[in-house]
């Protein structure tokens, strides 16, 4: 790894609250990128977009907007699917995010949601982390936070926590945890005792 970097990858599953230490690392004036907005410029480059047509129709855009809810329906309970789209869209997601870190250095933050699912893709595409933080949160606390955000009932939360590694699983894996199951400002004074510690 360069001397001159540090690279992070910030994680979590879905609803423990990334975003919120994701948004708050940024508006310190650290460099966090994003995996999901690289996504989004990657679902724009025209050889991704041919590629995503023929593979999964023309409708799947709107002009040059990719159809995200239409495209998540296809491949959230289809592993196939899944796997097709990825192949498309991971090696140019993973060039940008690598030309990224190589413009930068210092502490750089990685915000990568999937990053324990995606573990043998992000050594294949040479993207490592120096440190892995996750963000937090019990189960029972994650469904009743998932359920309120996204407006479902219990059991599709359950099935979409279900979808991913447990938090469980991922505490094990990770080398700094962020409980976010308290107020914000605790979540925030944890994240400002482990940046002390990196600095």
């Amino acid at each position: 790894m360069n001397q001159n970097k540090k690279i992070i990858g910030l994680t979590g599953s879905i609803a423990t609250g990334k975003s919120l230490v994701s948004k708050y690392l940024s508006d310190k004036g650290l460099k966090v990128i994003d995996a999901d907005k690289m996504a989004r410029v990657a679902a724009e480059k025209k050889e991704v977009i041919d590629k995503i047509k023929l593979a999964f129709g023309d409708d799947i855009y709107n002009g040059k907007e990719l159809d995200r809810d239409k495209l998540g329906k296809i491949i959230f309970k289809d592993d196939s699917e899944r796997e097709k789209l990825n192949s498309i869209m991971f090696p140019v997601i993973y060039k940008l995010i690598n030309d990224e870190i190589k413009r930068n250095d210092g502490i750089i933050f990685v915000d990568i949601p999937l990053l324990f699912e995606n573990e043998e893709i992000n050594s294949e595409n040479n993207l490592f982390f120096d440190e892995i933080w996750l963000v937090y949160l019990d189960r029972d606390t994650q469904v009743e936070r998932l359920m309120l955000r996204d407006n479902i009932d219990r059991d599709y939360a359950k099935e979409k926590i279900s979808s991913q590694i447990s938090v469980e699983e991922k505490k094990k894996k990770s080398d700094v945890i962020i409980d976010n199951s308290g107020d914000i400002k605790k979540t925030y004074e944890q994240v400002d005792e482990f940046l002390g510690k990196l600095k």
